[in-house]
Parts: C-alpha cells; sequence; structure tokens
C-alpha cells in the first residue's frame, strides 16, 4: 500500500529560502520504495519515473547508470544518489553483469519491503521516489544532471540517521510506520540536497547549484522574497554586490538563464500556483509580481506557460471539477 506525505510550509513560522519556496509550490509528495539486498555479481534494470527517484546504500557498493549515459557512476558505502532524468537505470555491483528486471524480483518477494537477490548479505540499498506538482516539476529539474551523487560527509549525521530509520521502519514494521516511512523519504531528499550544496562539487547548471554561491544565493533569495519589486540588473547585481556584467555572465553561467529570464520564470510559477488556488483576478496577480498592466502580465505568462493564464485557470478549474465528480460517484 502506498503512503504519501505532503511537505507544507508556513511564513508565519520562519521566512522562506528557494530552496523551501520551489519544493512548497512543487507541492513535493514522497514515498518510499523498499530496499534491496543482494550478494555477488547482480544487476537490476529500473523503469522510466516521474518526478525524483533517491537511493541511499547501507552496506557495500554499487554501480548506477542512466539510460543514454556511457559512464557508471560508483556509490560507496554511506553514499546516496538522487536520479532526476526520469529514463530507465541499472543498479549493479558489475555493471557488465545481466540485468534483471526489479519488477520480476517485486513479484518474487511475496510483499516484503526488502527485497532478496542471491541470497543476499553484501549490499544493502534503500530507494524512495518524490512525486511533483504537474506542469511545475522542470524548475527543479530543468538542467539538473541525470545522477546527482550525495558523497558520504563523516561529520553530517541527519542524513545517516534517516536513512538508518528508514531501514528499520522498512524491515521491522509498527504501528504507523508508513507515515513515519514517508517522513522520512522527504528529510533524506531535502538533505541530500543540502548536502549537495555545501559540498562544492560544480558538476550541475541551474538555481539549485548556484544557491552554493553565496552570492547568487543573496540575489535569489532577493527575488524570491519580493518577486513583485522593480528589479533590474543593476539592483540584482547590487544584493550580489557584483558590477552589472560579473553578475549577469556569473548568473547564466550557474543557472543556466539571465537573471530576467529566472525572475520571470519564478514569477510566472507563482502565477500559476495562484491561478489554481486562489480566487484573485488576472490584473490582481499580475500586479502584485510587478507587472503594471493585465496585458503585459498575460503576454509574460503565455510566453513562459504556453498559454494565456485565463485559459489556464480555466483548464485547472476545469480538472479540478472532473476530480470532485470521480470522487462523487465513487462515494
Amino acid at each position: 500500500m502506498a503512503y504519501s506525505t505532503f511537505l507544507v510550509f508556513d511564513r508565519s513560522i520562519s521566512p522562506m529560502d528557494p530552496l523551501s519556496d520551489v519544493l512548497s509550490l512543487l507541492k513535493l509528495r514522497s514515498y518510499v520504495s523498499g530496499g534491496l539486498d543482494a550478494r555477488g555479481d547482480w544487476a537490476v534494470r529500473f523503469g522510466s519515473f516521474d518526478g525524483i527517484k533517491f537511493h541511499a546504500v547501507l552496506r557495500g557498493q554499487c554501480w548506477v547508470s542512466v539510460d543514454g549515459d556511457t559512464t557508471p557512476v560508483k556509490i560507496k558505502e554511506g553514499e546516496c544518489f538522487l536520479l532526476v532524468s526520469g529514463r530507465p537505470f541499472f543498479v549493479a555491483s558489475n555493471p557488465a553483469a545481466e540485468a534483471i528486471d526489479f519488477r520480476t524480483l517485486v513479484s518474487q518477494a511475496k510483499g516484503d519491503r526488502i527485497v532478496t537477490h542471491n541470497g543476499g548479505g553484501e549490499f544493502l540499498g534503500l530507494g524512495g521516489y518524490c512525486a511533483l506538482a504537474d506542469g511545475q516539476a522542470d524548475l527543479l529539474l530543468n538542467m539538473l544532471p541525470p545522477v546527482i551523487h550525495i558523497r558520504d560527509e563523516p561529520e553530517r549525521s541527519t542524513l545517516r540517521w534517516c536513512i538508518e530509520r528508514l531501514r528499520q521502519e522498512l524491515s521491522e514494521p509498527q504501528p504507523g510506520g508508513g507515515i513515519v516511512a514517508q517522513q522520512l523519504a522527504t528529510m533524506v531528499l531535502v538533505e541530500g540536497l543540502r548536502l549537495q550544496l555545501s559540498s562544492g562539487y560544480s558538476d550541475g547548471v541551474g538555481w539549485l547549484f548556484a544557491l552554493a554561491d553565496k552570492r547568487m544565493r543573496a540575489a535569489l533569495n532577493a527575488m524570491h522574497e519580493t518577486p513583485g519589486a522593480k528589479w533590474t540588473l543593476k539592483t540584482l547585481a547590487r544584493e550580489a554586490a557584483m558590477s552589472r556584467t560579473t553578475f549577469t555572465l556569473r548568473f547564466r553561467k550557474l543557472v543556466g538563464l539571465s537573471p530576467m529570464d529566472y525572475l520571470t520564470r519564478w514569477r510566472m510559477t507563482l502565477a500559476a500556483n495562484r491561478l489554481r488556488q486562489s480566487r484573485d483576478s488576472i490584473a490582481e496577480i499580475g500586479l502584485s509580481l510587478g507587472y503594471e498592466s493585465e496585458k503585459s502580465f498575460s503576454a509574460a505568462f503565455k510566453r513562459v506557460m504556453h498559454c494565456s493564464p485565463r485559459r489556464y485557470g480555466r483548464r485547472q478549474s476545469t480538472g479540478a471539477d472532473e476530480i470532485q465528480e470521480r470522487r462523487s460517484r465513487t462515494g
């Protein structure tokens, strides 16, 4: 049985940051899929997926490779990896070993959450995934590498504690264990992203990696805190304590977008969320996000979201009505 948990933030409790902002708007739902206990030469193939997959190695080591990428990544005991491309992937003790489909192993496991392969005992890995809100996932996933390797950080015990607790919940079921496991899965994802940001590894492009840069983080924080301000390249560069030219070049290099393009995308993400969740008019939403007219806001929205805000709002309303109708028919 699948359980999920939503990641919810309350601005009245503490100030937000870009990572919390994005995860909150994406309506993150985390699931625990189980674990793999293996021995000898083995390889397991996993199918395509939506959202983010995460795996943690508790014992032994493995290689992970994603379809379309030629170089496997070695994951050691105590390390994790995140997968964001949605493509099928392999996890193996030996990349040359013949792979078996993970669904085949699950069908033979008779309901066990930790699946045993070849007798087990040498390798133990736990996995799960996080689903994201439809239509907004690219804000988090766009331009990230297909495999994000979270290396072992001996001084950071939170991730290891979460993973160990996750193992206990799966191998020693307790009342309420499903809910506890989902909360732990969310913590594993967030802690893994935090470690990636603090590790200093620059193996990706996107706003997530830009957060590791102190000056870029200052500019991103400013945009997220007051998206409706009349930002210009000059005022954003001032937040980063850089010249306008240097700031623009570095921002594009790290984020993959110009500062103003990123600001527009963030504003449209906020607008889309309000069109789904509130009764605010299009003009009110546009004004709050720094647009002086409904026409200029609608043009920007259509350029980013590929449909007008009015049509987007109707589509979301129709979808909600259909869901409600299905629920009423099923009681």
